[in-house]
């Protein structure tokens, strides 16, 4: 039956995929947006989300082509890519950031991946990330995921991406509000067991200031990447956890052994809270696997 539902699908191409645009205040770059992607192919359809934007992004999506859903007031980037996701027709999206950042060029190669591939990330290249701060953080974040899911990822922040709507929309649950989108979704095609590519991309210079703030986003993302793992695959977590504890446990016993000749109280309870670590982590990943029973 899923080969059959695959061989239904179209070849993936623009007019088979709606763009999603969230747009937050943008009204100096999304008409260039909408212009540059326009002339990469005729898409299915353009959609600009305005999350409450207090600048004419709406009057000038408008304008250019697009169309525009508004939200009331600003709900963040992963309700603007929600709502373009619930109102979507396409068989694929493409989610594309508003800012001018993303070259509307790579568009239709990320799209054509989906030949293969669930989900395309637009990874892009280290060096055409802004500000060495945020590349280390990007860098650091890149490498937490990628233990915590057991494969390289080398742009886990990267909100250019294009995948299969049905994809998609089995996720809209776990997607935030906030900035975090795109780790979510990342994190969560990966331990679903659907493929994903990192399309390498150059980034170009945004449009205007970023929103996103490296310390609180950047706070954001790391609960995000433990909260979606532990959703998937508990034990990635909770086994470290555990044997740190066992390790200082055993070590300190040892120790007070062979110094003071009896076992303290505090390595004890140690070794003990490693093994109901353990234990809580064994029943989190039996819930896990009971969670995607039957899942297709």
């Amino acid at each position: 039956m899923k080969a059959l539902d695959e061989a239904a699908l179209p070849a993936p191409s623009p007019g088979h995929t709606s763009v999603i645009i969230p747009a937050f205040n943008e009204a100096p770059s999304i008409a260039g947006v909408l212009h540059d992607l326009q002339a990469c192919g005729a898409w299915r359809e353009l959609l600009v989300i305005d999350d409450g934007s207090i600048d004419d992004t709406a009057a000038h999506a408008a304008s250019a082509g697009a169309r525009v859903i508004s939200h009331p007031y600003n709900l963040g980037n992963g309700a603007a890519v929600k709502t373009g996701l619930r109102q979507a027709t396409g068989t694929f999206v493409l989610i594309i950031d508003g800012d001018g950042q993303h070259r509307a060029a790579d568009a239709a190669r990320l799209v054509t991946r989906l030949d293969r591939y669930d989900l395309v990330v637009g990874a892009r290249r280290p060096h055409t990330q802004a500000g060495a701060v945020r590349r280390f953080g990007n860098a650091a974040l890149n490498w937490i995921a990628g233990y915590l899911t057991e494969r390289r990822i080398p742009d886990l922040t990267s909100g250019f991406r294009a995948a299969r709507r049905d994809r998609m929309a089995e996720f809209l649950h776990l997607l935030p509000n906030g900035f975090s989108t795109p780790t979510t979704s990342t994190l969560a095609f990966i331990k679903a067991g659907y493929t994903v590519h990192f399309e390498p991309i150059d980034a170009a210079d945004r449009t205007g200031t970023s929103k996103i703030s490296l310390g609180t986003d950047g706070v954001g993302f790391f609960l995000i990447l433990l909260k979606v793992i532990t959703i998937f695959s508990p034990l990635r977590i909770f086994v470290p956890i555990s044997a740190a504890a066992f390790f200082v446990g055993a070590a300190y016993a040892a120790w007070t052994i062979a110094t003071q000749s009896h076992v303290t109280n505090s390595s004890v309870l140690l070794i003990l809270l490693s093994v109901v670590i353990f234990l809580v982590g064994l029943v989190s990943e039996q819930i896990s696997s009971l969670r995607f029973e039957g899942r297709q």
